[in-house]
């Protein structure tokens, strides 16, 4: 008989709390205090940001994760948060331990940084507070610097409209046993209900109104995070997280919301708040008003580099009023997606890279993607498009610098995509300079549809472009010395709960060539009669909670 996980973690609680330290932590509640009448492990744990001695480790308390004033309920006093990590599952070497304070003005929100553990090594860590105890999260270190290992399972992810669809793909990314996901933006949307409707209708309804103010940017977090699928995928790995635009407002530039309003700053100040307290990262992204340094290089050994960009926080306003133009705009040389300090700091790092692979997690569309056949180009203004000049000096710093292996991971158009990156898309005989994967959308967009591999007519007059697909999913990749080899997996369907996940196609990129070379198409007809067996390292995650 399966011993239940809430009797696993007691257990070990007990069993380790003398050499851990942690059976009298120093508390800031006094002894009279109420206990928490249920548990506040509500919204899950998570890990982000790893490096080769350490990582952080997140958690927040809610007892009530809607409550409309964004406090999940807690009572507003701190709370001393005991937390341990262990090189075992089951807590028997616990190898650190030690005490956070969740306080109320951060929303009962804790980061802890790790130091001082081993490199290239699996760990697991929990919390407890007032007698309850978290699930358990797994975690990772980096590569010590200097050393390549033999490979690196890397998923990425984007754009999770609540509303939409269930998180299937959550959990069947946290199947997958991924050691690193990449969360490209979009994590959250901060529409009311009713105000962006997937094709046929949604699942589920936002609570609350739109997030304007910090109350309700907290609200929607909370809501986003009660998700079990979700939580299955943040407790499997670490994870590396951008933002994109719908973390504040659609298509914001700046200091520019997408329409005219008073108190935009305010809100993106709010916004940024609540997205540090709901995210495993490091003190260093600790907003100050308005700012928040979220672009970050991330080594893993001399296997890989990710190179974190931030491509809303300094752009320029989009060009002639966003959408899909011909506006000139889009080539003027000073206008800049990332602004000059990130592109400095991106190019400096391709020039003292000594990476088998640069990976630049971003968020929107790095290749050319023209819409209209024939002579005129209509482009996306809210993709580097619309920023020609700053995309150019980007792909050129790669080669010039001589990058090994430059590869983009995107976000953002709810497709799987995959291109070739080019000097000059407009020959299409120009040499080969990298490589772009783009993931489909978490839930955005509803359920999507199925096509043969070429189908798409932009894929005509744009023959950089190698495929796309319309269903949601993510994208796992396999990153070796050798190669890197991407799998575009997909769900059927979101509007049904617990969907299969398959392949529809898979893409090598191999060393020192660049440019990506299909390996594997599942046909539409075939991919619909797929069905998947649940991998022997599927951990059964809806026992975890306590």
């Amino acid at each position: 008989m399966e011993t239940s996980r809430r009797s696993v973690l007691k257990a070990g609680l007990a069993s380790t709390a003398a050499v851990a330290g942690l059976s009298s932590p120093t508390s800031p509640t006094t002894a009279a205090a109420t206990p928490l009448p249920q548990d506040p492990f509500t919204l899950g744990v998570a890990c982000g940001d790893p490096w080769p001695d350490g990582f952080v480790l997140w958690t927040r308390l809610a007892l009530n994760p809607l409550a409309e004033n964004g406090l999940g309920g807690m009572p507003s006093r701190p709370y001393a948060v005991q937390w341990q990590v262990a090189i075992d599952e089951r807590f028997h070497h616990v190898v650190r331990s030690g005490v956070a304070v969740a306080r109320p003005e951060h929303a009962h929100s804790i980061h802890v940084t790790l130091e001082g553990l081993q490199p290239a090594r699996e760990y697991w860590y929990r919390f407890r507070v007032d007698g309850r105890v978290s699930r358990v999260g797994r975690a990772l270190t980096a590569p010590a610097r200097g050393t390549t290992p033999r490979e690196l399972a890397m998923s990425f992810v984007s754009c999770s409209q609540f509303e939409h669809g269930w998180f299937t793909a959550y959990r069947r990314l946290a199947e997958d046993r991924p050691d690193l996901v990449l969360h490209l933006g979009d994590y959250q949307y901060e529409y009311t209900k009713n105000t962006y409707v997937a094709p046929g209708g949604n699942v589920r309804d936002h609570d609350g109104p739109e997030t304007t103010d910090l109350a309700s940017y907290r609200q929607r977090h909370a809501q986003y995070k009660t998700d079990l699928d979700l939580q299955a995928a943040h407790a499997v790995a670490p994870w590396l997280v951008v933002w994109d635009d719908h973390e504040v407002d659609n298509n914001w530039a700046d200091e520019i919301p997408e329409k005219p309003e008073e108190g935009f700053r305010e809100r993106r100040a709010a916004a940024f708040q609540a997205y540090y307290e709901n995210m495993p990262l490091r003190a260093t992204s600790k907003p100050r008003g308005i700012d928040m340094q979220l672009y970050r290089r991330v080594k893993w050994g001399e296997l890989a580099t990710f190179h974190m960009l931030d491509t809303r926080q300094y752009r320029d306003d989009q060009g002639c009023g966003d959408g899909y133009k011909d506006c000139p705009a889009a080539v003027d040389p000073k206008r800049s997606i990332t602004g000059s300090r990130q592109e400095k700091w991106l190019l400096d790092g391709f020039r003292r890279s000594d990476a088998r692979w640069d990976i630049l997690g971003q968020q929107v569309f790095f290749a050319q993607r023209d819409n209209t056949e024939g002579p005129a180009k209509l482009t996306s203004m809210d993709a580097w498009d619309g920023y020609v000049a700053s995309s150019d000096r980007i792909t050129r710093g790669w080669v010039d610098a001589r990058v090994r292996n430059p590869v983009v991971l995107t976000g953002d158009v709810h497709a799987h995509w995959a291109s070739d990156l080019k000097l000059d898309y407009d020959d299409p005989t120009s040499r080969t300079v990298g490589s772009e994967l783009v993931c489909s959308s978490i839930t955005s967009g509803g359920n999507g549809g199925d096509s043969a591999s070429g189908s798409h007519p932009w894929l005509r007059w744009n023959p950089h472009l190698r495929f796309q697909n319309n269903l949601r999913g993510y994208v796992n990749t396999t990153i070796t010395r050798e190669s890197l080899v991407a799998d575009f997996r997909c769900v059927r369907a979101v509007k049904t709960k617990d969907a299969e996940v398959f392949t529809r196609a898979q893409f090598t990129i191999e060393d020192r060539k660049p440019g990506l070379h299909q390996t594997a198409d599942t046909p539409p007809t075939a991919a619909a009669a797929l069905r998947t067996t649940p991998s022997i390292n599927t951990i059964a995650w809806e026992t975890e909670r306590p």
